[in-house]
């Protein structure tokens, strides 16, 4: 019988350094001459997958977004991972931003995956399971193929490589 090897694509968010990045994006803002008094807050929330930035005016609110992508470059996250919405008004005279964390491959981006690895016709096994896609092949050669053309797409979000038996 021969040996079946295969690999998962995700797109996952590690919100352990997304923690991390806004810490440090919180701490440069409180430190920043130009920022001091626009009071501005940051907030996670892990369970909505977005953050929400709250400050006086648009000036402050984009320097801060500036801050916090910097830190996440520092920190390796990709960009990919942040869909910034429309500022609003918030109390008070001032305005909010809420941020949206992708996490995840949507159905019609796993298609759109599926649909690339099968137009490199090899023989390979693409499989959509919820989130990820399933990858599966007789030849390793043929798996890190695939693996090296989606990292070359120019996709909307980003994806990792997990389980590679």
């Amino acid at each position: 019988m021969a040996q079946k090897f295969s690999f998962d694509i995700v797109s996952e968010v590690d919100f352990q350094e997304i923690d991390n990045a806004l810490n440090q994006a919180k701490k440069e803002i409180s430190q920043r001459y130009d920022l001091k008094d626009a009071k501005t807050t940051i907030e996670l929330n892990k369970k909505d997958k977005n953050i929400t930035i709250n400050s006086k005016d648009d000036y402050s609110l984009k320097a801060s977004i500036d801050i916090l992508k910097s830190k996440f470059i520092k920190r390796k996250i990709s960009l990919k991972v942040l869909k910034e919405n429309e500022i609003e008004p918030a109390s008070g005279g001032r305005v909010k931003q809420v941020i949206s964390l992708q996490s995840g491959i949507s159905k019609e981006n796993a298609k759109k995956i599926t649909k690339m690895i099968k137009e490199m016709k090899l023989k390979v096994n693409a499989q959509i399971m919820d989130e990820q896609i399933r990858v599966q092949g007789a030849k390793k050669d043929e798996l890190q193929a695939v693996m090296s053309k989606v990292k070359q797409a120019d996709l909307d979000f980003p994806v990792q490589f997990v389980n590679y038996k």
